[in-house]
């Protein structure tokens, strides 16, 4: 069998040529370098060799790899020296060290200089492999990482507002149109959905920015606090007013007020409120001077206030007032094409706050959060992100860190309605008639993106395409992922 040139990239098969799959190998030995080039290619890697340190310099530019594997001796520049220059061209590349000659001093210098691992020749070509498994993880983990730190700072991210799926850019959309208005604003949505967020967003992104934004959770406060929270109370007004003070309406002065959870406010103090969106004015409890209220007010809710209305438990009035702008937040199983984002985006966020931002999800790890339908929302999901990254023993977080109710629950599968006639049915149509449903569902949530829509039947791109050429070709105009 010819061999292929080793000073040659090799591309696997069905493998795209970028940057995330490119590994430079570098040894005196050739014999080495084929083999580890061979094995290495056929696992869809794309592979470069060099056969001394010097020539690796020269090949990084032009063949950019994301992880190198380099041996420690070699004549000239040797696999330290290596290491060194590497870390200092390209300190986000990740380097393997391997030698004949290991010890235990020579792996800890090697460590510290900044090697990704170190292996002793002979080594087992599973534990090489899996090695670079990992690498590749967190080689992705960084870009998507560094991505999510673009979209973060872009205008449609509303900066801790994370998603990409089509309800979250209406989201966004809907954010924008109504951040320059001065109308009262309802925001809808179940518990933990980030309703307070989008709250702010809608502050931040209008004229209103540079004044307060002040936040009043209206059910974990009983009615007498609630309605001094809210409107303030001069000097005696009730036991224990030893001195005036001002309320929320106040402080948020030409700002935001925002009223979370109002489906927990009494009708008492529901008719108060209603004055004052009326009038525009407030007066102190135990007061007698009227006072300008000139905050625009955002509401929230994880109640049907509709509902409430019917029952007479909400003041009817009080809600068309407040629901002049309507804006609901969609649940986390709405848009599960936004959970892998979420993931990393906590991921990077609590590693800053717990001084570790090594640590990853393995990918059985990911798969099951993905795959979970997350009844408490995004909130859930931060909780059990940060969970399990401060608990894990290693910086690969495991299925084993996950609470039990989540890793032992399987995913929930959807199942088709059957009409099933007395004549019996087609078996074969009425399957091919399901998949294509299934493919075309993937498709829109994804916006149209192939490679999102195969993420999210968990099949490969290759295989994604290949069912909607056979099933839906009409949805395949051109060549574009």
């Amino acid at each position: 069998m010819r061999q292929p040139q080793a000073n040659l990239p090799w591309t696997g098969p069905g493998m795209q040529d970028d940057d995330e799959r490119r590994i430079l190998i570098v040894d005196d030995e050739r014999s080495m370098r084929e083999w580890l080039s061979i094995f290495l290619s056929k696992e869809g890697y794309t592979v470069d060799a060099a056969a001394s340190g010097q020539e690796a310099l020269d090949k990084i530019d032009v063949f950019r790899p994301a992880l190198v594997i380099a041996d420690m001796r070699m004549p000239g520049m040797s696999g330290i020296d290596l290491l060194r220059e590497l870390r200092a061209r390209r300190p986000e590349l990740v380097v393997i060290i391997i030698t004949a000659f290991g010890t235990d001093q020579t792996a800890q210098r090697v460590m510290e200089l900044g090697a990704y691992d170190y292996f002793t020749k002979p080594f087992r070509i599973d534990d090489i492999q899996l090695v670079i498994q990992k690498a590749f993880d967190k080689i992705r983990l960084e870009q998507e990482n560094a991505e999510l730190r673009k979209k973060l700072k872009g205008p449609s991210s509303f900066q801790s507002i994370v998603g990409r799926s089509n309800r979250m850019q209406q989201l966004f959309h809907l954010i924008q149109r109504v951040a320059d208005l001065t109308s009262t604003v309802l925001i809808t949505g179940e518990s933990g959905t980030g309703k307070e967020l989008v709250a702010r967003a809608i502050h931040e992104a209008g004229p209103r920015r540079e004044a307060p934004f002040v936040a009043v959770n209206c059910a974990a406060l009983p009615e007498p606090l609630l309605e001094s929270e809210l409107f303030g109370h001069e000097r005696g007004a009730f036991t224990g007013a030893v001195t005036s003070r001002p309320g929320k309406f106040e402080l948020a002065k030409n700002g935001t007020l925002f009223l979370d959870e109002i489906g927990d406010m009494s009708l008492t103090t529901q008719a108060k409120v209603l004055r004052v969106l009326q009038n525009k004015r407030i007066t102190r409890l135990g007061g007698v001077s009227e006072l300008e209220a000139a905050a625009r007010i955002v509401a929230a809710t994880n109640k049907n206030l509709e509902k409430m209305v019917a029952t007479g438990e909400f003041r009817e009035d009080l809600f068309y007032r407040l629901n002049v702008i309507p804006v609901h937040v969609p649940a986390l199983r709405e848009r599960p094409e936004d959970i892998p984002l979420l993931i990393d985006h906590f991921v990077q966020h609590i590693g800053e706050d717990i001084g570790d931002k090594s640590r990853y999800f393995s990918r059985e790890a990911r798969l099951i959060l993905e795959q979970w339908e997350w009844p408490g929302n995004v909130r859930e999901l931060s909780n059990v992100v940060e969970r399990a990254l401060v608990l894990s023993p290693t910086d690969e977080v495991g299925v084993d860190q996950l609470p039990p109710v989540i890793r032992r629950r399987p995913a929930a599968i959807p199942t088709p309605a059957v009409d099933f006639p007395a004549a019996g049915i087609d078996l074969e149509r009425a399957l091919e008639n399901f998949e294509r449903n299934l493919l075309l569902t993937a498709l829109d949530r994804a916006g149209g993106v192939k490679v999102e829509a195969a993420k999210l039947l968990q099949i490969s791109f290759r295989s994604f395409r290949y069912r909607l050429s056979k099933l839906a070709p009409e949805h395949l105009p051109g060549e574009s992922p």
